[in-house]
């Protein structure tokens, strides 16, 4: 399963003579080559044999075997790649793919927005305060949130501290994930800081201790499966710059074919998304998972074409379209895409983002999203797909394992007012645990009554 560092393979290289958005001005060209080179020369951060592990569980969501749970950071932050912050969005995730599964009854392929999420597309280049004008802030591997001439300027060096900072956190997950940390008989211990003061927390415990009876039973009567010890764990992010993409982009030794060990799966953005750009040209040459972040925007013909070009052997799992319309157009929006794509006989996995559609500018100044309405657009998803007879894949989320007040609503309600309390998030605003927590109950609710 060994990965040789160049990209000799044909068409490694084919994005590089097109139009590629969102990419940050360098102002030091030779520094940026320069780094460009050495991240080339760094070991691959995954292999391609677990890529091809996630493609194949990934076909099972598209058959409508299985869930995607895909979840964590809107962006990634260096200063936040410690053992808690990482094994607390960790644990968020593990419960609510042990709600979704045991609530469910489906098979969770668990999916992070992690080790590597590092970059943001924006809206527009830059932001002006009390008259000030500089560079957008573009996430942490570009350039510094405060907000001075000095930390807005793009920095290459970053691209290699979120090299090592991805390779950190995937050092770490993969310890917990395998190391008995994610075994199954740990489902109360996930939730110890937690059951006490939240009314989700206190949900989980009573679901847990259903989980634990049924381990017992099987115990009982003699079995104790291997899978109940480890937890497959896959990580993802949005494959934004390209310069950092390529130079992770390396040959397979095993069958000449290029993969981008920068993560297991990564996914073009509703900004980047351009069929005749650098994005799609990029993904059409790797053979990754590939997701694609569909917006209100996007026609059927479109959909169409993503799938020419990124999945024309019409392979189940190589394409997820992860679609981001807002709680109220995704009934209007969805069912057309659904029904021709399903009508060309491509087995695309169809996830929700009901985060992404949603936000909105509270009167203090925060970004924010009201939890009904995240609720909402995954209910919409859900009727669309019952509509139609076909499979709700999974969903798509922006959350923390951290007791943040950034999203209003959930069980345990946070108002407007409380959002100056714990917002942190660099960006887009996140669910809290509880709110996660809250979310999984109820699209396993929803899942079982399809």
């Amino acid at each position: 399963m060994t990965v040789n560092a160049k990209t000799t393979a044909t068409g490694g290289n084919t994005w590089r003579n097109l139009p590629a958005a969102q990419q940050p001005e360098y102002p030091d060209a030779e520094a940026l080559r320069d780094v460009i080179a050495d991240l080339a020369s760094y070991p691959p951060l995954v292999f391609a044999g677990e890529c091809d592990q996630l493609r194949a569980r990934l076909a099972s969501v598209a058959k409508g075997e299985a869930f995607l749970l895909q979840g964590g950071d809107c962006a990634e932050a260096f200063d936040a790649v410690s053992a808690d912050h990482i094994r607390n969005k960790l644990k968020t995730l593990l419960q609510m793919g042990a709600v979704l599964t045991y609530a469910a009854s489906v098979p969770v392929v668990k999916v992070g927005r992690i080790a590597g999420q590092y970059s943001k597309p924006r809206s527009k280049p830059t932001e002006t305060r009390d008259g000030v004008t500089l560079p957008t802030y573009r996430g942490d591997s570009v350039n510094g949130f405060d907000f001075t001439e000095e930390a807005r300027i793009p920095d290459p060096e970053r691209l290699k501290r979120m090299y090592h900072a991805s390779a950190s956190t995937l050092n770490l997950v993969r310890a917990f994930t395998t190391g008995g940390y994610a075994d199954l008989r740990q489902v109360h211990a996930w939730n110890q800081d937690f059951v006490k003061s939240s009314p989700s927390g206190q949900r989980y415990e009573q679901l847990a201790r259903e989980i634990d009876n049924a381990l017992h039973f099987m115990r009982a009567c003699g079995t104790d499966p291997e899978e109940f010890k480890t937890v497959e764990f896959y990580a993802s992010h949005e494959a934004l710059l390209l310069d950092y993409e390529g130079a992770l982009t390396r040959v397979d030794s095993r069958t000449g074919r290029l993969y981008d060990t920068s993560g297991h799966m990564v996914w073009i953005g509703e900004r980047t998304r351009q069929l005749d750009h650098a994005h799609i040209e990029f993904a059409s040459q790797i053979r990754n998972p590939i997701g694609v972040k569909l917006g209100p925007t996007t026609t059927a013909e479109e959909a169409l074409q993503y799938i020419e070009r990124l999945d024309p052997d019409r392979e189940p799992g190589r394409l997820t379209f992860i679609v981001r319309m807002g709680a109220d157009k995704v009934r209007d929006k969805l069912p057309e895409l659904v029904e021709k794509v399903t009508a060309s006989g491509a087995t695309v996995a169809w996830i929700t983002d009901p985060m992404h559609g949603n936000t909105y500018e509270a009167a203090s100044g925060h970004k924010t999203r009201r939890f009904d309405d995240v609720l909402d657009e995954v209910k919409g998803f859900f009727e669309v797909h019952k509509a139609l007879g076909t499979h709700p894949g999974g969903i798509h989320v922006e959350l923390t394992g951290d007791d943040v007040t950034e999203c209003v609503g959930g069980g345990d309600e946070i108002f407007v007012d409380d959002l100056h309390q714990r917002y942190e998030t660099a960006c887009d605003p996140r669910l809290n645990r509880s709110q996660s927590l809250d979310l999984a109950f109820l699209v396993a609710e929803m899942y079982r009554d399809q």
